[in-house]
């Protein structure tokens, strides 16, 4: 990992970046951080032992220990440590049910803008730092906030950044160490006849410094790009769910977002040297600003799943 004085100096080089408007976008949410403690009328948190759906290692908590904002930054931290909690998952349909409780090994933090902000289309860029570390596996991503098409995968998953394993080694990798990011949409039935679409790019630069990653959402396509340059994008009709025949579902609703840092799961631990390494907790996750822009025509637009809400019955 890297040396405290090395990490605190690239730190505090990192530039503020004010919010820049581009004709025809406005900026309809935001967190910079400022503030000595998380906003709570921006930002919930998850809390459970779930390992989210893909057997992670963590328990999600709401202590300061594993989320806190301080010298302009928002730090999600992993720590190596045991913890006892809920093994169901918060705000999505079908996960009840099995044990009710579950103890890990490790605890971080999730936190979400459910039930206080999404948005239907837009761009949404996050500058953040990420950690390394062979089982690391940082997140920003979307989810429905009504789940109008059913259970996932059905009513869709962006994923505007996930890394796992970063600084591992990495024989395709330049310079040898792993340094990809993915961005990915989850769509089609439930499992096994879910589908997906992810695509990996190198980051340029030190894969332990700050970098912006975007998604632009419109109807006809999601695009993603690193630090201002596009790697991948996805179009109309490269997407579908079983429960509508709209060729924009499902990804024509609203969708919150979703910052957390997992520890181990199916991804990281079966890359790269495998499994969870134990050295180098406490691990953190740093992040800048999140920014949230639409264009003029998305706010005017109509919400068509205004007081939709699934209740196990296909809308269409």
């Amino acid at each position: 990992m890297i040396a405290g004085l090395i990490l605190a100096a690239a730190m505090a080089a990192a530039p503020v970046a004010p919010p820049v408007a581009e004709p025809d976008w406005k900026l309809v949410w935001s967190d910079e951080f400022g503030s000595s403690r998380i906003d709570r009328r921006k930002w919930d948190f998850d809390v459970d032992c779930a390992g989210g759906g893909n057997e992670e290692r963590q328990c999600y908590t709401a202590r300061r220990s594993n989320a806190s904002v301080g010298g302009g930054y928002l730090s999600i931290t992993a720590r190596r440590e045991t913890w006892h909690g809920p093994a169901q998952m918060h705000g999505q349909p079908g996960s009840t049910g099995g044990a009710k409780e579950a103890t890990k090994s490790f605890t971080s933090a999730r936190l979400v803008t459910r039930g206080k902000a999404s948005w239907r289309y837009g761009r949404v860029e996050v500058r953040a730092r990420l950690p390394l570390g062979q089982g690391s596996w940082p997140a920003i991503w979307m989810l429905p906030e009504k789940w109008r098409y059913g259970s996932w995968p059905r009513s869709g998953e962006i994923d505007i950044m996930e890394a796992v394993n970063l600084g591992t080694p990495c024989v395709k990798c330049a310079g040898g160490r792993e340094n990809h990011v993915l961005g990915t949409i989850h769509f089609g039935d439930h499992p096994p006849a879910n589908k997906y679409l992810s695509t990996e790019v190198e980051l340029s630069g030190a894969i332990d410094g700050f970098h912006t990653y975007r998604v632009d959402w419109s109807p006809e396509r999601i695009a993603w790009s690193v630090d201002g340059r596009p790697y991948v994008e996805r179009l109309l009709g490269e997407w579908s769910t079983p429960t509508s025949t709209d060729p924009h579902a499902p990804f024509d609703q609203p969708f919150h977002l979703i910052l957390n840092l997992a520890i181990g799961g199916h991804l990281p631990e079966g890359r790269n040297l495998g499994g969870v390494s134990l050295s180098g907790f406490p691990r953190s996750m740093q992040v800048d600003w999140v920014r949230v822009w639409q264009r003029q025509d998305e706010l005017a637009s109509p919400d068509r799943s205004k007081g939709a809400e699934w209740d196990g019955v296909a809308k269409r």
